[in-house]
């Protein structure tokens, strides 16, 4: 039995192929985890540009494309018609592509990059596919994979070390994604898994309040809708402000 409603707010409905590789990006979360990355590039002593751009298309390849087409061919929560050899192929080529890239920036910049390398290819793969018990698939390792490691990664692109600035802004980032995943949990489960909802909330002046699946899910998706356009705003207006002020 199915819900009837998309998988996801920012899902397209419809049957057509191009739309299964839109809804796959997940584009507002992706543009709200690169935001990390501009984040941690924005803070550092230098801002290196192309460091900076280099390290987006790594991150975009490893958690836009990889990340959901791994989670995709585990168990399909998008629902997409997407073939399950082309979401493994879409798997291993970003992903070689991310990690290769980091490679390069390794063998260009410094050797200590390698590290974060080897730990973005990991998390990819261990998270999105359960692997080792589902060890790796809890909100914890979400929000350090997807939130604090992209400014520590990017930081230490642009600067080489890491200080505490970007310590405390990796924190931060953290308890963004998971404030991202406490919203979003409940938002998948009522608009994957909920058939029917039934009640109704009683008010103190006597008045009372329909419950049903639009209700449950309109505020905490309003709020995810904010969120990720705050965070994509704040991230270019800091970026705009240093490299104008440089």
């Amino acid at each position: 039995m199915t819900t009837g409603k998309t998988p996801a707010f920012y899902a397209l409905e419809g049957t057509t192929a191009w739309k299964d590789y839109v809804n796959l990006l997940h584009i507002p979360y992706t543009l709200w985890h690169l935001s990390y990355v501009v984040l941690g590039a924005a803070i550092a002593p230098t801002v290196h540009v192309d460091r900076m751009i280099g390290t987006l298309v790594a991150f975009f390849l490893a958690v836009g494309i990889a990340s959901h087409s791994l989670d995709e061919l585990n168990g399909r929560p998008l629902r997409t018609r997407i073939p399950r050899g082309v979401l493994m192929g879409m798997a291993a080529v970003s992903l070689a592509g991310a990690m290769g890239l980091g490679v390069l920036a390794g063998l260009s910049e410094t050797l200590w990059i390698f590290p974060f390398v080897a730990f973005g290819g990991f998390i990819v793969v261990f998270y999105n596919l359960g692997i080792w018990h589902d060890r790796f698939h809890s909100d914890f390792w979400f929000a350090f994979s997807w939130g604090a490691f992209p400014v520590l990664t990017s930081y230490w692109i642009n600067a080489s070390r890491l200080d505490a600035p970007a310590v405390l802004l990796a924190f931060g980032c953290l308890i963004f994604t998971l404030t991202q995943r406490t919203l979003s949990t409940q938002v998948r489960t009522v608009r994957r898994k909920a058939v029917r909802v039934e009640g109704t909330m009683e008010l103190s002046d006597g008045s009372a309040v329909q419950l049903d699946i639009p209700a449950l899910i309109a505020v905490p998706e309003r709020a995810l809708l904010l969120l990720s356009g705050a965070i994509v705003t704040f991230a270019a207006s800091l970026l705009a402000f240093r490299l104008l002020n440089h």
